[in-house]
C-alpha cells in the first residue's frame, strides 16, 4: 500500500480534491480518519485492503461505500489468475463476500455488490473463448467501477439541483455526520444540496454537528465547508436544540444510509434526536439520498441491521482514554428516524413527501 501525503501538488479548489478514485496501481482514496489534520492519500492495489479500509472507515458514507465496493470488486477480479471460468467464479465469489461483510447498515455496499454480479455473469455469456471471456471480464468490471463513480457524482448534483429550492435564502442549516464530497463520489448528498444553492447565489451559512464518537462533523464537514469558503459554525451534538430555539437554525438536513420502503431512515448516531428536534421546533428535517440508497424491499426502519462498532471508540478520542478503562460503553453507529419525523426526502429524480409508501414508489417507475 502506498501513501501520499497532501504536498503532492495535488489541487484542492472546492470539491476538486478526490475522495476516489480508480488508477493503473490499484483505487486510491483519501484516508478520512487522519483528516483535517493530515491529508493522507492511500493506494490500494489488492481487494482486501479495499474492505479494510470500507471496515476502518478510512472510506465512509453510504454511496463512497457503494463506489469503494465496486472498485474493490474490480480491483480482486484484475488481479485474478484464474484460468479458467470455475476458477475465476470461485475467487469471484470471495472477493463479493469479502466485501460484503466490511459494514451492514449502508445498502449502497450491497447494491455495488450485486451490481457488479450482474455485469460479471453477463460477461462470461459473452464469449466461448475462456481466455477471452476472462480477459474481457476483468476490463467489463474496471469499467462498470469507474461508471459506478460517474453516476453517484451526476446523481449527487442533481439532488443538489432539487434540493436547493427548499432552502430559503440567507438561511442557517444545520447538518449532522458528513454528507459531502467525502461520503460519496464526489459534491455531496445533503452538502451536495446545501453547495448547489450556494452555487444559485443563495447566502446560507451551516451549523455542523461534531458528531461523536467519530466527529464526522467536526473532522470532514468542517473541512469541506471550509475548502468550499462556505460560512460553518462547529457545535457539539447536545447544543442543537439550544440554537432551534434560539431561532438561529431554519433548516436541517442530513443524508442516510439506509430508506425503508415507509421512508424509515437509518443515519448516523443521533440523527433521531436532531429530527425530534427540529419537528419541536416547527423546522423542516430534509434527508438527502440516491435512489440506491432507498431499500425498498425493506418495509420499515425495524427491519434495518444496526452496526454496532467498537465501545473503544466511545472511551478514548484519537487514543487518549476518556473514561475509565472498567467502564462499559456502547457504540451503536447508526440510528432510526420514523418517517413522520421528516419533511421531506430528496433524490435524484426528485423529492419524495408523505404518504413516503407512495412517493418513494413513484421515484422508482420509468420516466417517459
Amino acid at each position: 500500500m502506498m501513501v501520499f501525503s497532501g504536498e503532492t501538488g495535488m489541487e484542492h479548489r472546492g470539491t476538486a480534491f478526490k475522495t476516489i478514485e480508480w488508477t493503473e496501481e490499484g483505487v486510491r482514496m483519501i484516508d478520512q480518519t487522519l483528516l483535517p489534520a493530515q491529508e493522507v492519500y492511500r493506494n490500494y492495489t489488492d481487494y482486501r485492503g479495499v474492505a479494510e479500509a470500507i471496515r476502518s472507515m478510512v472510506i465512509r458514507g453510504a454511496p463512497a461505500i457503494g463506489v469503494a465496493a465496486a472498485m474493490g470488486i474490480a480491483l480482486g477480479v484484475r488481479n485474478s489468475i484464474a484460468r479458467t471460468e470455475t476458477e475465476l467464479r470461485a475467487e469471484f465469489e470471495t472477493i463479493a463476500e469479502t466485501i460484503s461483510r466490511t459494514r451492514p447498515t449502508a445498502v449502497n455496499l450491497f447494491w455495488a455488490v450485486k451490481r457488479m454480479r450482474a455485469v460479471f455473469e453477463e460477461s462470461l455469456l459473452c464469449s466461448v473463448v475462456e481466455v477471452e471471456k476472462i480477459s474481457s471480464t476483468k476490463a467489463r468490471l474496471v469499467d462498470e467501477a469507474q461508471r459506478i463513480l460517474a453516476e453517484d457524482i451526476a446523481v449527487n448534483e442533481a439532488m443538489g439541483r432539487h434540493g436547493a429550492a427548499l432552502l430559503d435564502d440567507s438561511s442557517t442549516v444545520l447538518t449532522h455526520c458528513n454528507a459531502g464530497a467525502l461520503a460519496t463520489g464526489g459534491y455531496g448528498t445533503a452538502l451536495g444540496v446545501i453547495r448547489a444553492a450556494v452555487a444559485q447565489g443563495k447566502r446560507l451559512k451551516v451549523f455542523a454537528d461534531e458528531t461523536r464518537p467519530f466527529l464526522q462533523g467536526a473532522r470532514l464537514t468542517a473541512w469541506e465547508l471550509a475548502k468550499d469558503s462556505i460560512p460553518v459554525t462547529l457545535i457539539t451534538d447536545n447544543m442543537a436544540g439550544h440554537f432551534m430555539r434560539q431561532g438561529q437554525i431554519q433548516a436541517a438536513i442530513v443524508g442516510a444510509d439506509r430508506i425503508a420502503a415507509n421512508g424509515d431512515v437509518a443515519n448516523k448516531i443521533g440523527t433521531y434526536t436532531v429530527a425530534v428536534l427540529a419537528r419541536e421546533n416547527k423546522i423542516p428535517f430534509y434527508v438527502a439520498a440516491p435512489l440506491s440508497t432507498i431499500d425498498m424491499n425493506i418495509v420499515s426502519g425495524e427491519e434495518i441491521p444496526i452496526e454496532e462498532r467498537s465501545a473503544t471508540e466511545v472511551k478514548q478520542l484519537a487514543g487518549v482514554a476518556i473514561a475509565p478503562q472498567e467502564v462499559t460503553a456502547r457504540h451503536p453507529a447508526f440510528d432510526i428516524t420514523p418517517h413522520r419525523y421528516i419533511t421531506a426526502i430528496i433524490t435524484e429524480r426528485g423529492i419524495a413527501r408523505e404518504p413516503y409508501t407512495e412517493s418513494l414508489r413513484t421515484l422508482f417507475e420509468p420516466t417517459s
